[in-house]
C-alpha cells in the first residue's frame, strides 16, 4: 500500500509501522517474511565526459519476524525483529570515482520488545523498546604515489548493543475512519572495528597506510514521526493517506577515527537535511479471504546534489506498488507485493565531491532504480 500503513496497522507488523494497532488483532498472530531488493544505479561523467558507469548487480534480503501475543482483553505484548536500514552500493573497483567509494554496506537489526493498551472501545496506545545491532563495511581504492598503483582500503566494523524506542497511537472517531500515529527514535551506532589496506609495504610501515589498524565511528539513523488516515467509503474499501517526516539532519559528516594518532583521521562532511515522504494506498476486498493492495509514495531527498556521494547517490523517488493478502484458512495466510522505485534523475554541476588530488569536481549525472519483492507468512492461534 504505498507504505500508508500506520493509521491501518491491523497485522502483527504493527509491531513496526505503528504498535497500537496491535489491540486490533483478536487473538495471538505470528508473521514472518522476507523481501528481495536489487538497486540498480549509473553515474555519466565526469563532466564534461559522457561514459557511463554501472553500479554492480546486487541483491538483498532484508527479513522480519512479528509475534503478537493477547494478554487479556485490553493489553497485548508483541515482539519483533526487523531490518530498518541494509542495503549498500557497490562499484568496480577501477572505475572513475574509485577513490570516493568502491563498496559501501550497511546493515541494522532490530530487536523490538512492543506493549499496546486499549484504553477505549476507540484509542489505543503502543510503547516499544529497540535493541539494535549494526555493521558496516566501506572500501575505496587509494592513491600511493609515488609507487605504482592503487592501494585498496577497507574499513569495516559493527556495533552490538545501541538502543531507541518506538510510541504509537490509534484511534477511531467513527466506525470507517481510523487514525494513527508513530514515531521511533533516532539510533545512535558507536562502531568499533579494523582498518587495512592493500598497497605497498613502505607505506604500511611507515603508517601511510593502514594495518589491522583500530578504528571507531559514529552514525545516528534519523528519526521518524508517521500519521496517517484511513477511510472505508464503503464496505470493500480502503483509502490510506499518511505524511512521514524523517530527521535525516542527523547524518551530518561521515567520519572514521582512527586509535593511533599516527594515522590520520578520516572525515567526509554529509549536511543531510529533514525531509518528509506522502504516502497513499488502497486495499480492494474482492471476498472475505482475498484482498487487492496498492500504493504510491513520494520520497523527498535528503542531500543538495552538490553534496551528493557515490556511496550513497540519492535522489527524490517515486514508488509505485501492488499486491494481494490472501487468507488460505482461518488460522493461515498469505501476502505477497511487488515495489518499482525510480529515482529522479540528478545532474550534478557543483560537486563538493573531489575525485582525485586537487580541485576535481565529481560532476555527472546519476539515475537509480529498485525492484522489490515481499512475502509474508502470518499463522493465527
Amino acid at each position: 500500500m504505498g507504505g500508508a500503513f500506520t493509521a491501518i496497522a491491523n497485522d502483527a507488523s504493527a509491531i513496526y509501522w505503528n504498535g497500537a494497532g496491535l489491540t486490533q488483532i483478536a487473538g495471538s498472530q505470528l508473521m514472518l517474511g522476507t523481501a528481495l531488493i536489487t538497486p540498480s544505479t549509473s553515474f555519466r561523467g565526469v563532466t564534461p565526459q559522457i561514459t557511463e558507469y554501472n553500479m554492480e548487480t546486487q541483491t538483498f534480503f532484508p527479513s522480519h519476524v512479528f509475534a503478537a501475543f493477547r494478554a487479556n482483553e485490553k493489553i497485548v505484548w508483541g515482539v519483533g525483529i526487523t531490518t530498518p536500514f541494509g542495503l549498500g552500493t557497490k562499484w568496480d573497483k577501477n572505475w572513475v570515482g574509485k577513490y570516493l567509494a568502491v563498496e559501501t554496506e550497511l546493515q541494522t537489526f532490530s530487536f523490538m520488545p512492543t506493549f499496546a493498551y486499549s484504553l477505549t472501545n476507540d484509542f489505543s496506545f503502543s510503547a516499544s523498546f529497540v535493541y539494535s545491532y549494526g555493521t558496516v563495511l566501506i572500501t575505496r581504492q587509494n592513491s600511493q604515489a609515488p609507487f605504482a598503483g592503487d592501494a585498496h582500503i577497507e574499513l569495516e566494523g559493527d556495533d552490538k548493543d545501541a538502543f531507541g524506542y518506538q510510541f504509537g497511537l490509534m484511534y477511531k472517531p467513527s466506525k470507517n475512519v481510523s487514525i494513527g500515529v508513530s514515531y521511533h527514535s533516532e539510533v545512535d551506532y558507536k562502531f568499533k572495528g579494523t582498518a587495512n589496506a592493500d598497497g605497498s609495504q613502505q607505506l604500511i610501515d611507515a603508517k601511510r597506510l593502514p594495518k589491522d589498524a583500530d578504528i571507531e565511528g559514529e552514525l545516528t539513523t534519523p528519526m521518524n514521526f508517521a500519521a496517517g488516515v484511513a477511510f472505508d467509503p464503503f464496505s470493500q474499501l480502503t483509502l490510506s493517506l499518511e505524511y512521514q517526516y524523517i530527521g535525516w539532519s542527523s547524518y551530518d559528516v561521515l567520519a572514521v577515527n582512527f586509535v593511533d594518532e599516527a594515522y590520520s583521521d578520516l572525515a567526509s562532511p554529509r549536511d543531510y537535511e529533514d525531509t518528509y515522504i506522502g504516502r497513499f494506498g488502497v486495499e480492494y476486498r474482492l471476498s472475505t479471504a482475498l484482498s487487492l493492495l496498492g500504493g504510491i509514495y513520494y520520497d523527498h531527498r535528503p542531500v543538495a546534489p552538490e553534496k551528493v556521494s557515490p556511496s550513497l547517490p540519492d535522489a527524490n523517488r517515486l514508488g509505485f506498488s501492488g499486491g494481494f493478502d490472501f487468507k488460505v484458512s482461518e488460522k493461515f495466510g498469505i501476502a505477497a507485493s511487488y515495489l518499482f522505485i525510480r529515482s529522479e534523475e540528478n545532474t550534478v554541476t557543483n560537486s563538493e565531491e573531489d575525485y582525485t588530488a586537487g580541485d576535481a569536481p565529481f560532476n555527472g549525472t546519476y539515475n537509480s532504480t529498485a525492484n522489490l519483492f515481499s512475502l509474508s507468512l502470518t499463522y493465527n492461534f
